[in-house]
């Protein structure tokens, strides 16, 4: 006997998205650019050259909105599933 919760096919067919997924794809990306543009702020500091223009230091910022967006779509993504669950529960799901 398993004290588990049975999985009742709650995973989105295929083609479909779960909610919250493409917010967390488009969070991964902005994060990455923002990564990217850290590392090409910070390598100056290391290879003794002239620091970069201050937009480059605004694009680094990103990784904090891209973070921010992901985290904002797994939410929305535990909270799709809780819905679920609680109908699921209740017995309004389709079983």
């Amino acid at each position: 006997m398993s004290n588990e919760t049975p999985h009742r096919g709650t995973a989105p067919v295929s083609g479909q998205e779960a909610p919250g997924d493409r917010l967390v794809r488009i969070g991964v990306i902005v994060f990455a650019v923002g990564a990217i543009a850290t590392l090409a702020t910070v390598a100056p500091m290391f290879l003794g050259a002239d620091p970069l223009p201050t937009a480059a230091y605004l694009i680094s910022m990103l990784m904090g909105v891209g973070f921010a967006l992901a985290a904002a779509g797994v939410l929305r993504s535990i909270s799709a599933q809780r819905r679920e669950a609680a109908r699921t529960q209740d017995g309004r799901g389709a079983a």
